[in-house]
């Protein structure tokens, strides 16, 4: 199995998309051909990366990439959203332009995220009927660009986002029933939508094409708590056990470690040192603990 790094992993750095509200004012610290350079120098496989990394979504800057991928002996998937508008609308593709842009780089994966509008309470929301429309028009979506993936050796991988259910996910796939239509299971996300993450993982990952290894911990205060990124194997998902469900699928011979670091009250030059050891210590817990790559 091959280890690949989400770019939101080095977000610190300038990497990956804006996300909760809050727009990263730092100069970046790379462009998307020094994250490559930074890849090989931590071992890594390849990239899980974003519209927001490119730089320019140009036909020329698309073959720029993907021969500096090629270059680097690194693998490309591609992640786009549906309807990013309310964190960083880079992000937001249609299918049939996700599905283009992941052909020109290089990449077999075209990552969605849905971007479902759920309403309050969210726990407990799975198929409220202000969901249910939303899946049918993901569903005619997806049956539309299927064939299109297909001719372009692209698979669709609709990802648990951090407003879908597992189920909600599985609906989709089962309603287009086309081998070009995925998930992409992310170990993490469910937590959002008081799933229980493990239960989650083992439902999607039998349908995956692609994942998001992400762990996070449920810190306590006097408010209530706070679901918080950690580096992988940290924190309080069962990451050993999401790994044994994803490797059991032959369809995934990637692993992509996601790193949603928390820098706390830090400036710049201290916060990006911490993600840099949080993602090191990721990927030893995915060498070493996981053999990975062994």
């Amino acid at each position: 199995m091959l280890l690949g790094l989400h770019t939101y992993s080095f977000h610190l750095h300038g990497m990956g998309q804006n996300w909760g509200g809050y727009k990263l004012v730092w100069e970046p610290v790379w462009d998307i051909f020094g994250l490559m350079d930074e890849a090989r120098k931590l071992g890594l496989d390849g990239l899980h990366i974003t519209a927001a990394d490119l730089g320019s979504t140009e036909d020329a800057r698309l073959r720029e990439v993907r021969r500096a991928a090629e270059e680097r002996g690194l693998y490309l998937e591609y992640n786009f959203s549906l309807d990013a508008s309310a964190y960083d609308d880079r992000l937001t593709n249609t299918m049939e332009e996700g599905i283009a842009i992941a052909e020109k780089i290089g990449s077999d994966i075209g990552k969605i995220s849905m971007d479902i509008h759920r309403p309050h309470p969210v726990c407990g929301s799975a198929f409220h009927p202000r969901v249910i429309p939303q899946l049918e028009r993901i569903a005619q979506k997806a049956e539309a660009a299927a064939s299109v993936a297909q001719n372009a050796g692209v698979r669709l991988c609709l990802e648990n986002h951090t407003e879908a259910f597992s189920d909600e996910v599985i609906w989709v796939i089962q309603r287009v029933d086309h081998p070009y239509v995925g998930a992409c299971v992310d170990t993490n996300n469910s937590l959002m939508v008081g799933e229980d993450p493990l239960t989650a993982v083992r439902k999607l990952a039998p349908l995956a094409f692609t994942n998001h290894f992400s762990d996070h911990a449920v810190v306590f205060d006097q408010y209530g708590c706070r679901i918080t990124g950690v580096a992988t194997g940290t924190g309080d998902v069962p990451m050993k056990a999401a790994f044994q469900a994803i490797r059991a699928n032959p369809n995934m011979n990637r692993l992509n470690l996601e790193v949603e670091f928390d820098p706390g009250a830090d400036g710049p030059e201290e916060a990006r040192r911490r993600e840099y050891e949080a993602v090191v210590e990721s990927i030893r817990f995915a060498r070493e603990e996981l053999g990975v790559g062994k």
